[in-house]
């Protein structure tokens, strides 16, 4: 039986995301501001949850519909099948959001959700009260201009959560954000991979699993895992299919970075990656990267300067880096940055600029192509 999904996304990032499903053969996809809707069987959940790299998570939509009024909202609720997935001792709180909606008060939308699918429930089990003592079904609601959809988070924990990274340095790159930009570098694991100011490692960690085709979400658990109303089976079924798509080989994957902690802490996480033996990194000065192997591809989100002071010291270091890169040949260069001045200060132009967000920041991703 096909089901209606939907995987809420980065800004930026939702046409990755709708290739990501594609190619796991997924159904009717569509990509709209911030999210991608699909449709697939039982198994399609378990393998978006483990391999998607580039969405936030994945619902099962239970309905969508147009409420005005709270009685709209709370009837066209009732009527939706929700003793299919929520058995009568589970949990299932309620959260969501409003947006340029009549039913603007988000806490009211949560109490009449939460009314109108324990009224639905009584009817069907025969019940005066629900204990929910059992496992949690966590059921998340969107209403954007008077668009109603109510959905099941399969996920718990966002995707971007891989389970690698519980330390991180004082600015953290979304790992969602950061296998984005290594799939929009096209990097393969063929040739050389650099990351000159890699942090606590996320875009080699990222472009190692990438190489390997190792899924995302291989060592950590997801909410639906729990769910007695889902065959528990599919979860082994779509791991044991994914760990039999990895590759093999020997990889040149490299993050460097001045902080030592950093790099440390980069260490750290490659070896909770499982990908230690495929990624190095070193302490170094990103205004003196050089390479001399014959070609590579590099992947870095440097400081931005967002905080008072910090500006100038950015720019600074853009100028020693673009020096840097253009003693390179046969480098290309992806730089994620929110600078406003990034080009005039790197000195040059770049070949292609494409607009992601890291969060709320509005950033460019600078490509370079030599």
């Amino acid at each position: 039986m096909n089901h209606q999904f939907c995987v809420p996304c980065l800004f930026g990032l939702e046409g990755l995301a709708a290739d990501e499903l594609r190619r796991m053969n997924a159904q009717q996809v569509a990509a709209e501001n911030g999210r991608v809707y699909f449709s697939g069987g039982e198994e399609l959940l378990a393998r978006a949850n483990l391999c998607l790299r580039t969405g936030e998570r994945v619902l099962l939509e239970l309905g969508s519909f147009e409420a005005l009024t709270f009685d709209a909202l709370f009837e066209q609720t009732k009527a939706l099948p929700w003793e299919r997935w929520i058995p009568k001792d589970a949990a299932f709180p309620v959260t969501g959001h409003s947006l340029n909606s009549r039913l603007f008060s988000v806490s009211d939308c949560q109490k009449i959700i939460k009314k109108a699918v324990v009224e639905r429930l009584k009817s069907r089990y025969h019940l005066g009260w629900f204990a929910e003592s059992a496992e949690t079904v966590q059921i998340r609601f969107s209403i954007m201009k008077d668009q109603v959809s109510l959905c099941l988070d399969t996920s718990g924990e966002g995707l971007h959560k891989r389970g690698y990274r519980p330390a991180h340095n004082a600015a953290p790159l979304r790992e969602t954000l950061a296998a984005a930009m290594v799939i929009l570098s096209r990097y393969r694991g063929r040739d050389d991979f650099a990351d000159p100011f890699c942090g606590s490692g996320t875009i080699p960690i990222e472009a190692a699993l990438i190489a390997r085709n190792i899924a995302p979400g291989r060592d950590r658990h997801f909410a639906a895992m729990d769910w007695r109303t889902l065959d528990r089976g599919i979860w082994q079924r779509e791991r044991e299919a994914a760990a039999a798509r990895e590759f093999h080989g020997d990889y040149r994957i490299l993050g460097t970075d001045l902080d030592p902690k950093a790099v440390a802490m980069a260490k750290a996480n490659a070896e909770r990656a499982g990908v230690s033996d495929l990624v190095r990194f070193e302490t170094a000065d990103a205004r003196r990267f050089d390479r001399e192997t014959e070609r590579g591809v590099i992947v870095t989100n440097p400081p931005y300067g967002e905080r008072i002071g910090e500006k100038e010291e950015a720019e600074s270091l853009y100028r020693a880096f673009g020096e840097a890169f253009r003693g390179l040949r046969n480098w290309q260069l992806y730089l994620l940055s929110s600078h406003t001045e990034f080009e005039r200060c790197f000195g040059r132009e770049a070949d292609k600029k494409r607009k992601l967000y890291n969060g709320m920041i509005k950033c460019d991703l600078f490509m370079y192509y030599k």
